[in-house]
């Protein structure tokens, strides 16, 4: 299940955007600062992919190999932001931070990190 860091990005805004409501292709490019014409293409490259359905009313939505994806990057993103943030990093900074290191961080490391938070705030 390997994918281009854009992608996952792709998938992480359709992810975040859902949770407060229905999402279509110029929410996608309103959130990422993007074009138009160029979410659109690589909206339907997702689709062809089968990691979003674009319904008849133009809303997009996460197939399940979709949704994985993105709530593993975006649990990466809250996971690396909060971490930044308790070591004193303004939470702009953190989150943009974060947007970098949550696509290249191995499973191992993530892992480790998330463990250290949860021992740190039990």
């Amino acid at each position: 299940m390997q994918i281009r860091e854009s992608a996952e990005m792709y998938l992480e805004t359709i992810l975040v955007l859902s949770k407060k409501g229905t999402v279509r292709s110029i929410d996608i490019a309103h959130a990422m600062n993007f074009s138009r014409p160029s979410v659109s293409v690589t909206i339907h490259n997702l689709e062809k992919e089968h990691y979003v359905k674009i319904g008849d009313d133009g809303n997009i939505t996460l197939e399940p190999k979709g949704l994985e994806i993105a709530e593993k990057i975006y649990e990466r993103h809250t996971v690396l932001s909060a971490l930044l943030e308790s070591m004193g990093v303004p939470a702009e900074i953190a989150s943009e931070d974060a947007c970098k290191i949550e696509h290249d961080i191995s499973d191992i490391t993530f892992d480790t990190i998330k463990k250290y938070i949860e021992k740190k705030n039990a």
